[in-house]
Order: structure tokens, then C-alpha cells, then sequence
């Protein structure tokens, strides 16, 4: 049976207990009113699905309803009844926000229907919502745990310039959490109902970014066989995160550094010049300022993206904020994949403060997903954890004499290879992205520090 709350209102007594009693008959909860005050005072004293109001309630007018619903509760949808339909009427009722005007004599048949889509298309408008308040948690400030005082400071730098146009750079290590920052900066803008576009500088060829980022068009080089819109203008009125800017190349840059200040830019091959409201955000793991002083990166353009700098801490500074964390990813586990488990041993969070994490919240959240999934009770203990972590060996650097500083410290190096890729599994792509190495160089490292054979041995289990 459908429960849904209506309100009837006319003045005619015999319509108004007719038509009540009819709606009751198929199931819905009615309350009734007979004349304006009376109508408002119900409607503010409790909410309702739909409101049928009578265009004419004595002297008083139908239409204040309306007016008084679209000030006070713009959730509430109202049908208008009136005994005297024209084109006029009609157009007022919709332009001043009633969803359907109905006319007298009702027909059983029509009114139902009429009720049927007014509470469908109210059902759907209410998923909407529930989605985007979800999209909200997903990707605001709510989903990046952080009591740390440098975490707060940030999640007060990022109120005070969500809504502004200045270039904010997001600094810190791979893994520290800089894209989902750039996605809250803009879930907290007045740009959030306009695209967000993410570029990974650093995945591209040298030689495609630029018309990646840009576009081109149809004949300005081999393949180019059509148009093509860039990410600055897919982001226009919206956002475009530009990760790994440290990777771009000097030729792009200056490309760059105009759109930063002018706003403007020319597609790969063209001569037609764009002009873009761009929100910008940049992140990077590498040190800008020593990029310029080995001349891979322009000053000027390091000076145009500083404006605003929110450095993330790595997670081995923020030890306070390792069991929320760990919490709040255990919670998001369990509800994908219907797992019952309540929470971590104290000697498990001892465990999971005394590591170092070079992979930071994102190895975190491997880890606990990794836990999870291999518990075979209701609670993480250090049994369900890679060992480099339930042991809490801490590092260590062999200071006896005669050992060389390369040696001593490829002693660490190792062990910090090899936790990453213990906790991705031995996957070397995941573990050079959380490393911030190309996969090129873990796989020298891997050789090098006698990696590489027990790689095959656990391939080979």
C-alpha cells in the first residue's frame, strides 16, 4: 500500500470528503483542509508528498499555497484544481512552480495518474539529491581523515579558497592523498556542478600531452585525422587537475604558463585562439624549486603556481590519524564486499603506529583491504598483516666499520622494497606508483638488491 502523505484542499465540503475518502480507498494517508489558513498551518506543522490545492478557496486564493510552499518548503510539490481551466491559468500555475493544473469535473482515472507522476518524478529528484550528497562525501573534505594540526590547517586553507580562481598546488609524497584533495577543492566550490577533469602529466608521451591538454586540430600531425577538444576545455566553467606537473616538458610549459595568466591558448596546429574559466589545481611529489635550479622547470612558471601551496604530510608524521584511517577503511571494505569485521586488536594498531609507510594512505588502505579479506575473525589482529608491519622491525642502518654509505643503505632501501611490494602483492606496477619511481628503475633496484628472484619465487606459488 502506498503511504504517501497528501493534503487535500477546497472549500467545496462535499468535494473535499468525496475526494478524500476516495484517495484513502487506494491507499494513501490524506489530511484535509478547507480553507487557506488552515492549509498553511497543516503544511508547516508537518511535511507531505503532494499538496492538491483548489485554485479558488472562497475569497481566498489557491495560488498562495503555492507561493507559500515555494518560500517555505521548495520540496513540496503542489497540483492545482480548478473548475475554470484556461491557457492562462495553466501557464501561471506551471510558471509559478505547481506541477500539473488538473480541471473539474476530476475523472478517477486522471487524478491517480496525476498523483502517480508527481510522486515519481518527486522520488527521482530525491535520489538525485541523496546522490549528489553522496558524491559530496565521497570526494569533500569529509572522506580525508585528519585530526593532525597540519591536516586541519589545510582543511582551513581549502575553505578559505574553494570558491576563488587562484592556482592552488597540492605538494607531497605519492600516496599522501593529493588527487582526492584537488576533487574536495572542488566539491566546495561554486564550480562543483561543472566538470572535473584529472590529467596524470606524467602517463603521457611528451609529444601527446600538449594536444591532450590542449587539443588540435585535423592535419597538424600524423593520425590527427579529425578535431579534437582538449582537458582545458572539456574543464571550462569546471576544474582541471594537472598530477605530476613536474614531468612536463619545457616546450609545454610556456604553453602553460599563458593559460594560467591569460586564460587563453591556441590548439596544436590551429590558429584560432580559446578562451577558458579554468579553476586550475597542480600536484607533485617532486621539489619545484630544485627543478628550476637544474633548469627542468621555469621559474616563472614555478612562481605562477605557488600562489597557494597545500603541502600534505606523509602518513609516518601523522601517527595520530593512522587509526581513523584505518578505521574508516575497514568500514568501506566491509560494506563492498559484506565482510563482518569490527575493528583492530590494540596490538594491531601498535603495529600499524610503528610503521614507517613509504606508501602512505594509499598502502594503508592496501593493507587493511589485504587484512580484511584474509581475517578469519571478527577483529584485525597482527596475524593478518604482512609481516614487515606485525614485527615493527624498525629500520636500520649497519654502522660497523668499514662499511660504505652505499652499502649501509641499501640495507633499508630493501626493506622498504620490499614491504611496498609485499603489500601490493609483489606487484611491481602498483609498487614503483606508491615507490614514485618509473617501474624501470624498481626493476634495476629489484636486480640489484636480490629482489628480483624471490619476485619469480612468489609468482611461482
Amino acid at each position: 500500500m502506498n503511504q504517501a502523505q497528501l493534503l487535500l484542499i477546497d472549500d467545496d465540503r462535499h468535494v473535499l470528503e468525496s475526494m478524500g475518502s476516495w484517495l484513502r480507498e487506494i491507499g494513501y494517508a490524506v489530511d484535509q483542509a478547507s480553507n487557506l489558513n488552515q492549509a498553511i498551518a497543516l503544511i508547516d506543522d508537518r511535511p507531505y508528498d503532494l499538496i492538491l490545492a483548489d485554485v479558488r478557496l472562497g475569497d481566498e486564493d489557491g495560488f498562495d499555497v503555492l507561493r507559500h510552499c515555494h518560500t517555505h518548503h521548495p520540496g513540496t510539490t503542489v497540483i492545482m484544481i480548478t473548475g475554470y481551466g484556461t491557457v492562462e491559468t495553466g501557464i501561471e500555475a506551471l510558471r509559478a512552480g505547481a506541477f500539473d493544473l488538473l480541471t473539474k469535473p476530476l475523472i478517477d482515472e486522471e487524478l491517480e495518474m496525476a498523483i502517480q507522476r508527481a510522486l515519481s518524478q518527486q522520488k527521482v529528484m530525491q535520489e538525485n539529491q541523496q546522490l549528489k550528497q553522496q558524491l559530496d562525501l565521497r570526494f569533500g573534505l569529509e572522506n580525508i581523515i585528519g585530526h593532525d594540526h597540519r591536516m586541519l590547517r589545510i582543511f582551513d586553507m581549502v575553505d578559505s579558497v574553494a570558491d576563488t580562481r587562484a592556482t592552488v598546488l597540492i605538494t607531497g609524497e605519492s600516496g599522501t592523498g593529493k588527487s582526492l584533495l584537488a576533487r574536495a577543492i572542488h566539491r566546495r566550490s561554486n564550480r562543483r556542478d561543472q566538470p572535473f577533469i584529472e590529467v596524470a602529466c606524467g602517463a603521457l608521451p611528451e609529444n601527446l600531452l600538449e594536444s591532450e591538454l590542449f587539443g588540435h586540430v585535423a592535419g597538424s600531425f600524423t593520425g590527427a585525422t579529425g578535431n579534437k577538444v582538449g582537458k582545458f576545455k572539456a574543464a571550462d566553467k569546471g576544474t582541471i587537475f594537472l598530477d605530476e606537473i613536474g614531468t612536463a616538458p619545457l616546450s609545454m610549459q610556456v604553453k602553460l604558463l599563458r593559460v594560467l595568466q591569460e586564460l587563453q591558448f591556441e590548439p596544436v596546429g590551429g590558429t584560432e585562439t580559446e578562451t577558458i574559466d579554468t579553476r586550475v589545481v597542480l600536484a607533485t611529489n617532486e621539489n619545484l624549486a630544485n627543478l628550476v635550479d637544474r633548469g627542468e622547470f621555469r621559474q616563472d612558471l614555478f612562481y605562477r603556481v605557488n600562489v597557494i601551496n597545500l603541502e600534505l604530510p606523509p602518513l609516518r608524521e601523522r601517527i595520530s590519524d593512522i587509526p581513523r584511517l584505518a578505521d574508516h577503511f575497514l568500514a568501506e571494505v566491509c560494506q563492498d564486499t559484506g565482510r563482518r569485521v569490527h575493528g583492530f586488536s590494540s596490538e594491531a594498531v601498535a603495529a600499524l603506529q610503528r610503521y614507517k609507510w613509504p606508501g602512505n594512505v594509499r598502502e594503508l588502505q592496501n593493507v587493511v583491504e589485504r587484512a580484511v579479506l584474509l581475517s578469519k575473525h571478527d577483529e584485525i589482529t597482527p596475524d593478518d598483516m604482512p609481516s614487515s608491519i606485525a614485527s615493527g622491525a624498525p629500520v636500520s642502518v649497519n654502522r660497523s666499520t668499514g662499511t660504505s654509505l652505499k652499502e649501509a643503505l641499501e640495507g633499508p632501501e630493501r626493506q622498504i622494497i620490499r614491504e611496498v611490494l609485499e603489500s601490493n602483492g609483489w606487484n611491481r606496477n602498483e609498487t614503483a606508483d606508491q615507490l614514485g619511481i618509473n617501474r624501470t628503475t624498481l626493476y634495476k633496484k629489484m636486480k640489484k638488491l636480490g629482489l628480483e628472484e624471490m619476485a619469480g619465487q612468489r609468482s611461482g606459488m
